[in-house]
């Protein structure tokens, strides 16, 4: 009998297999963390598993390449949390020791967090003056309360929460924080450094958590807690109305919530992933509103997006709609979103400024004319000869046409005229007919002749008499340009002095009624030079010191009807014989107030320049903070006051410095022996060496750098937000070669780690006086100049 045919049953792939299911591309770009030791995440290893000794390659034979897919592909079978690290599920604690026992990673956090309480709010009211800049956020936040527009070169985000803070301190708005001014009984200024000073203790286990999702060992987690801790310079900073405690609070916020970002790379698209990218987005919202130093650490964040999306890029394996959406997943969570948060900070400062103040000038005619108590409403609407005015430039950040009787130092020699962001008499002018015209100009004629588009007119400086004049003569700074000048007097000009009003539109007429009168407010128009046929121009050009740092106003031929740096309206407006104005004017746009306060904010902000001429005594140069050359005094340093002194932890700040420089060496040295071939660490090891010293260097060298090219002036609470980032390498450094080697045993690295605790604390302790503040006579404090440079004890 014949034998039949085997038969063969495909019962399918084995279920227990990891790959028996079809893999998504998406899948091979994660990072996945196997069970076996040597697969787990760095922190989680011991020191023997994190790093390998310095071994010689030995030569291979070429192979092929094989498919790493399957090996990569495995993944744990406990859920991955929002931390990064792998954790399983456990029941609700029962009883107090069981709670204890699941949290007892957050018990060292919170200690911390007291002891950063404690030396936050030791003796925070001591001194009961207005201590530096608490001159300048104290009041911003008395605007507030009062609800009067102002004007800063800062974001607005920080000045509200000084406002709130000060509302929730029980502060009426009453005092004006002149500088060295005594606190009266009914400012709450203890109350309100200590909810200031709140951001301050924040800092601390952010600092902590910040190391662990780095990945640093308890040991370097303590030191970078500690170094946060006990450096003098954030303690002093963060114990004053200022903005300096948010925006480090802020940074500090934007580089945790990246690094937890980072821990969840592995689980693309989760809940848990979306979650840490949004609220890095929102960080990067924050800091930025702070200050716009902010933008240095969401530079930092931009560089990190555009490594990761490049490495994505590179993954054959990836789907291009899975590219897609990692693309609009970042440019939503990370550009988008922090510019809405930025956004909405002035959105709420304009909606609680609604009342005239001090800054108006900086803003549009439209804007003002909305405040309440302005009284650009009841000025005459339609403008006449005889006429007293002010123009003001409706381009981006625009000011006043003024003048003073300040010469040009080059040039002319004749009498300046600038653009001016302060409402002042040097800005009033009068609208009176040429030399030559042919109707003599009565200011009593019952008749009275209005101002129309086409008219040449005279512009007479009200307080000096001198005309608005120009003439073929370079601009002072755009050399391109005529240079305008104001010249003559009442009875003495030349046609030089006469201009062309030329109406582009008005907002409350009809098209057909342009041009037929120029209105206050609502007429925009361009100011032509009769004779060369120039136009009036104020583009936000800076005058050097003799001018004040005001605007350049020049003249510029061929200016096309787009160039809204020409184009002006009349602002104030006043004429006895015209009845008072009771029109309504429409409210400028939202976005139009936005972007014109952000370049009013950047012009300022670059006109803050070092004055050769004077010598700023708080002022230092970036070369001198990394090794704390030079302190600041905060206030007077009187034998009868309290005296507070900005100067860091000097271990904290010479050693994370140097560490920086022992970093790049390392890197350097790395390099140069992996082309070798000498085989110094694993890829892993290798990855989470360069991934942290990325962060770190790159987030130093981003904050310090730019303060190296820009022009302002400069101070060493500057350098306050960049030394965070050399004390994580600092951290990072000693993890490296002592924390985590195998080289040495587990009792040299508690002394090695016991010395630096040690001496961290103990020069902390020894200079924490100039935080807390020094009572009596300075000479009396004995061993605080360990530098000749600081200014502690000598007289400036």
């Amino acid at each position: 009998m014949k034998p039949q045919p085997a038969t063969t049953i495909d019962f399918g792939p084995d279920p227990n297999s990891y790959h028996h299911h079809h893999h998504s591309s998406d899948e091979y770009e994660q990072v996945h963390y196997p069970h076996n030791a040597e697969s787990l995440p760095l922190h989680l290893m011991d020191s023997t598993q994190r790093r390998r000794g310095g071994q010689r390659a030995e030569p291979v034979p070429f192979q092929e390449e094989e498919d790493y897919s399957k090996e990569f592909d495995r993944r744990p079978q406990q859920q991955r949390l929002s931390s990064g690290r792998l954790r399983t599920h456990v029941a609700p604690p029962s009883t107090f020791g069981e709670f204890i026992d699941q949290n007892l990673e957050h018990i060292v956090p919170v200690l911390y967090t007291l002891a950063a309480c404690w030396t936050r709010f030791h003796r925070i009211g001591a001194a009961n003056l207005v201590v530096w800049d608490e001159a300048h956020f104290g009041k911003f936040g008395t605007h507030y309360l009062k609800r009067e527009f102002y004007f800063d070169v800062h974001p607005p985000l920080g000045k509200m929460l000084v406002g709130l803070a000060g509302l929730l301190s029980g502060y009426d708005g009453s005092f004006e924080f002149k500088s060295g001014e005594t606190y009266p009984p009914e400012v709450p200024y203890t109350a309100w450094r200590v909810l200031m000073s709140l951001f301050g203790v924040g800092m601390v286990p952010l600092a902590w958590y910040t190391s662990v999702e780095l990945g640093m060992s308890q040991w370097a987690c303590h030191i970078v807690a500690l170094m946060v801790l006990c450096d003098i310079g954030w303690l002093c900073i963060s114990r004053f109305i200022l903005l300096d405690s948010m925006l480090l609070f802020f940074t500090l916020l934007t580089v945790f919530c990246l690094t937890k970002f980072h821990n969840q790379q592995w689980q693309s698209f989760s809940i848990d992933w979306y979650l840490w990218l949004i609220l890095t987005g929102i960080s990067i919202g924050l800091v930025s509103s702070v200050k716009l130093i902010g933008l240095f650490v969401t530079a930092l964040v931009g560089l990190y997006t555009v490594e990761d999306l490049w490495d994505k890029f590179g993954d054959l394996k990836m789907s291009y709609s899975t590219q897609i959406q990692h693309w609009v997943a970042r440019i939503g969570a990370l550009i988008v979103l922090p510019f809405m948060v930025y956004m909405a900070s002035f959105k709420i400062h304009f909606l609680v400024l609604n009342h005239s103040g001090p800054g108006d000038s900086q803003m549009s005619s439209l804007f003002q004319a909305n405040l309440k108590g302005n009284d650009f409403l009841s000025n005459p609407v339609e403008v006449v000869y005889g006429s007293r005015v002010t123009f003001k430039n409706m381009g981006w950040g625009g000011g006043l046409l003024h003048s003073h009787v300040q010469t040009y130092p080059t040039g002319s020699n004749q009498q300046q005229v600038t653009c001016y962001h302060y409402k002042d008499e040097n800005n009033e002018w009068n609208i009176l007919p040429t030399w030559d015209d042919p109707i003599p100009y009565n200011p009593n004629d019952p008749e009275l002749r209005y101002l129309q588009s086409g008219d040449v007119i005279r512009l007479q400086h009200v307080p000096t008499t001198r005309n608005l004049h120009s003439h073929p003569i370079p601009a002072p700074v755009s050399k391109l340009n005529h240079e305008v000048s104001c010249y003559g007097n009442a009875t003495i000009g030349d046609n030089q002095d006469h201009w062309l009003i030329e109406v582009v539109d008005d907002t409350a007429v009809s098209r057909s009624e342009y041009g037929k009168r120029v209105r206050s407010l609502t007429t925009r128009l361009r100011i032509r030079h009769a004779a060369s046929g120039c136009y009036l121009r104020a583009d936000n050009t800076i005058l050097p010191q003799w001018g004040f740092k005001q605007i350049e106003v020049s003249c510029i031929a061929d200016a096309p009807l787009s160039d809204y740096h020409t184009y002006w309206n009349v602002e104030s407006h006043w004429n006895d014989r015209l009845p008072a104005g009771t029109t309504t004017v429409r409210r400028s746009p939202f976005f139009r107030d936005f972007w014109h306060l952000n370049v009013a904010m950047w012009t300022s902000n670059n006109a803050l320049i070092p004055d050769p001429d004077k010598e700023d005594i708080l002022a230092s140069q970036p070369f001198d903070w990394p090794f704390l050359h030079l302190g600041l005094r905060m206030c007077g340093w009187g034998d009868g006051q309290v005296k507070y002194y900005l100067l860091g932890n000097p271990i904290v700040w010479w050693g994370s410095t140097v560490s920086l420089m022992v970093a790049v060496m390392s890197l350097v040295w790395y390099i140069l022996r992996w082309q070798r071939k000498y085989v110094d660490m694993n890829d892993k090891e290798w990855a989470h060496w360069i991934y942290v010293f990325k962060i770190a260097f790159g987030g130093w060298f981003l904050h310090y750098v730019p303060f190296l090219i820009m022009g302002r002036v400069t101070y060493l609470h500057h350098y306050l937000p960049t030394l965070y980032f050399s004390v994580l390498m600092f951290a990072h450094i000693f993890d490296h070669f002592v924390f985590s080697s195998p080289r040495f045993s587990q009792q040299t690295k508690a002394i090695v780690f016991g010395v630096l605790a040690f001496a961290i604390v103990s020069v902390f302790w020894w200079f924490s006086g100039l935080a807390f503040g020094v009572e009596g006579p300075i000479k009396d404090e004995w061993g605080l100049g360990w530098r000749r440079s600081w200014n502690i004890y000598n007289q400036l």
